[in-house]
């Protein structure tokens, strides 16, 4: 007879290992199967976030802006460095070591909440007594049932149609981020977060980078004015971004790539370069769970269907994080798991999808939460918008980062803050206060009121709050 638990999660990640550890927290008794290896074979929890993406890609971002600091910047300071080598293979090492630590965090807290781990692929088996009968491929194969599962399988890169990854010259994520040497020209298709830092990662590091994007548009999802800052960053830096092409035929040969494709003017372009990262997004992750075992509803994109609750159409059967709607992002993920598992126990988890924030990590980097005034405009809703330059914060200046701005969107009639867009430095720091006030539906008056450090990149969040009211003090 098989092993049973009270609850049963598949998948790892972000979503994964932290409803299995508020699950255990609530007494139940939790399994946790995720699939991941390293380069030992051994287990590697922590999804893709952990092993190819929010956390390798920082580690990665962090070692080039470090180098581009030293070539550019240092001087500035009085500081002189000559000669300034990046070491790839040394930086690789670091990033495939901040992973490790990671990875065996996750499984030590695990352990510590008494999560039974379990590492292989997990599938359906079918119905069974009480719940459902899981099946994980491991380096054996064994079964345990499950009173209720929750399925946190994640995403896998998006291919483009005829252009498979090979991750030797058309790389996913994945292989953007093992690249052995530094390409002397590398082309991206998709300007969005992906394209966007790992383009800054090797340009940083000597690429000549260009970045083709279908959209007329740079960063739609973006405010307006936010994203033409950056772009206006990005074009300064030497990051090339052709917007509105069509791509069209690729050539993978032994020397590179070629990118044939027709640019905005309707112009032909043929684009030769060393590598191609395709970074157009992102589908969910069903493959093996055999679904059709126990009928599990799926939907035209392959995601689990799933009510506000995250419950599918099954009962005692959860889904969260890449795999269901919404954005996929890790942290929205963990807040799903950890909503599940408060469900499973009879208590109201909590998710609110208008106080989600999302980050770009690139220099300078993007953050936001709320709506953006395009979206207000087009839902007629009357705003207040006010801004603030990091031109005018001294910390900033001191810092020597003085790109960007951060912007506040206020209700017209009760203040209530609708947005926060920020670009430039500490963005994705600077966003969790805004989070905050939005999810306690603090006005932009609460922020102007709230005495902010000084000097500190703060300020300029209780600047563009004071601006909502046009009161701005240093600007």
């Amino acid at each position: 007879m098989s092993k049973q638990f009270d609850v049963v999660v598949i998948g790892g990640g972000p979503g994964g290992y932290i409803a299995a550890i508020r699950a255990a927290q609530l007494g139940f008794q939790v399994a946790c199967i995720d699939e991941w290896k390293n380069a030992a074979g051994g287990p590697a929890p922590g999804g893709t976030c952990t092993n190819v993406g929010c956390i390798p890609s920082k580690a990665l971002l962090q070692s080039s802006e470090h180098f581009d600091h030293a070539n550019h910047h240092f001087a500035e300071h009085g500081i002189s460095a000559k000669d300034v080598k990046m070491d790839v293979t040394k930086m690789l090492a670091r990033k495939d070591n901040v992973v490790k630590q990671n990875n065996e965090g996750i499984l030590y807290l695990l352990k510590k909440n008494k999560v039974t781990f379990f590492h292989g692929r997990g599938s359906f088996v079918g119905k069974a007594e009480g719940g459902y009968e899981i099946k994980i491929a491991g380096q054996t194969e064994e079964g345990i049932t499950g009173k209720q599962v929750i399925i946190a399988t994640g995403s896998n890169a998006r291919a483009l149609p005829g252009t498979p990854f090979d991750e030797v010259n058309v790389l996913s994520n994945d292989g953007a981020l093992r690249l052995g040497g530094v390409p002397q020209k590398l082309a991206l298709i998709g300007s969005g977060v992906i394209g966007l830092e790992m383009g800054s990662v090797w340009r940083r590091l000597g690429s000549e980078v260009t970045i083709l994007e279908g959209l007329p548009t740079f960063l739609g999802a973006v405010d307006e004015q936010i994203a033409k800052e950056a772009k206006k960053a990005f074009d300064k830096q030497g990051l090339k971004i052709e917007l509105g092409v069509k791509v069209g035929e690729i050539a993978n040969g032994k020397k590179g790539v070629t990118v044939n494709y027709t640019n905005a003017k309707g112009e032909a372009v043929v684009l030769n370069a060393d590598k191609l990262i395709i970074s157009i997004g992102r589908v969910p992750n069903t493959i093996g769970l055999n679904t059709e075992s126990v009928g599990l509803q799926l939907d035209e994109r392959g995601a689990i269907v799933v009510d506000a609750d995250c419950k599918t159409n099954l009962p005692g059967v959860w889904a969260v994080g890449d795999v269901v709607r919404g954005p996929m992002l890790a942290h929205k993920a963990e807040e799903e798991g950890v909503a599940v598992a408060e469900r499973i126990a009879g208590q109201h988890g909590h998710v609110n999808f208008n106080t989600i924030p999302w980050v770009i990590y690139t220099s300078p980097e993007i953050a936001w939460v709320g709506r953006t005034e395009q979206q207000l405009k087009a839902d007629g809703v009357a705003y207040k918008a006010g801004t603030f330059p990091f031109l005018a914060n001294g910390r900033a200046r001191a810092l020597g980062d003085t790109t960007g701005m951060v912007k506040m969107l206020a209700d017209a009639t009760t203040d209530e803050i609708l947005g926060v867009h920020i670009v430039g430095p500490s963005a994705s720091e600077l966003i969790a206060e805004a989070v905050v006030a939005m999810e306690f539906r603090a006005s932009a008056e609460d922020i102007a009121r709230i005495c902010h450090a000084h000097p500190s990149l703060s300020e300029a969040t209780k600047e563009a709050a004071l601006a909502v009211d046009k009161r701005a003090l240093n600007f």
